[in-house]
């Protein structure tokens, strides 16, 4: 049976480029696309590599965390090849679409930061707890739940009739809010912890560690509503009231770069955060690049 939600197939003359090339400003669009695209690929590959390749880190669930998250960033990367360099139109209705993978991947890293930020909460309010219970396959499973429920919502959603999956989709925008919401209220308990808690605690390698995760995880998960909230407000209107701004294509949907960006500030933010990750991908990629940065 042909299923009723999904992008009819391309013809035979390939799907066309996002921009005309007739302004100046289709140049730049096209060009900040590459750009963008690349280097989402290079800082989150590096996170990625950087952790595989370090026991140290591996052996830590705060960073299984950050390379879940980074691989989804650096796939993330590799579709805007796509999403941002050809005419293409996610969603309802779609035009030249990916059955709504592509989009999909982001999705991974809504509910990675979410178990992220209650790690980071038992690991610093409830210690005893979480070393008991929270063990690394634990963390690990946690991790590979997040890519299961994306991949069994994609698969209903494609599965379904047209009318039922604007529905499913309509609810997860729903349940979004519920997770927005959330987030907000583990950053300000989170903030209160990293400020008051830990300063009452002796000076240790685990205190300074714990201070570390936790000054990552309230920077991402402040650049993730940043960047994120945008887009699902204005999805909320066009759904709910018919408003809402509308785009010719992915590559000129400014709240859908805005969102996207979070796949390159992330990464970013972890290298920023994190000594310890800084020195593994100096010594396993960066070293290996320009021999120069190893030295130095």
């Amino acid at each position: 049976m042909l299923l009723f939600n999904i992008t009819d197939s391309l013809t035979g003359g390939g799907v066309p480029l996002s921009v005309d090339f007739d302004n100046p400003e289709d140049y730049l669009i096209f060009i900040f696309q590459i750009v963008f695209a690349t280097t989402t690929v290079l800082v989150a590959g590096t996170v990625v590599i950087g952790i595989l390749c370090t026991r140290a880190l591996r052996l830590q669930n705060r960073f299984i965390f950050m390379l879940n998250t980074s691989i989804c960033d650096t796939l993330v990367g590799v579709s805007v090849y796509y999403l941002g360099l050809f005419d293409v139109q996610e969603g309802y209705p779609s035009r030249n679409g990916t059955y709504n993978v592509l989009p999909s991947l982001l999705g991974v890293n809504i509910l990675t930061f979410l178990f992220a930020q209650f790690d980071r909460y038992f690991a610093v309010c409830q210690p005893f707890i979480y070393s008991r219970f929270i063990t690394r396959p634990f963390v690990i499973g946690i991790n590979i739940y997040c890519w299961v429920y994306n991949i069994a919502h994609l698969l209903a959603r494609n599965l379904l009739p047209l009318s039922k999956a604007i529905q499913l989709y309509v609810f997860s925008i729903v349940l979004f809010q519920a997770i927005v919401l959330t987030k907000v209220v583990m950053t300000i308990k989170l903030y209160v912890v990293a400020r008051f808690q830990l300063d009452r605690d002796p000076p240790s390698a685990e205190k300074d560690s714990k201070k570390e995760s936790l000054r990552i995880i309230i920077f991402v998960v402040v650049s993730f509503l940043v960047l994120w909230c945008p887009s699902f407000v204005n999805i909320i209107i066009r759904f709910v009231v018919g408003g809402g701004l509308t785009f010719r294509n992915e590559a000129t949907n400014l709240f859908a770069i805005m969102a996207r960006l979070n796949a390159v500030c992330t990464p970013a933010v972890y290298l920023w955060g994190s000594p310890a990750l800084r020195e593994a991908t100096v010594r396993t990629v960066w070293g290996r690049v320009c021999p120069r940065c190893k030295r130095r």
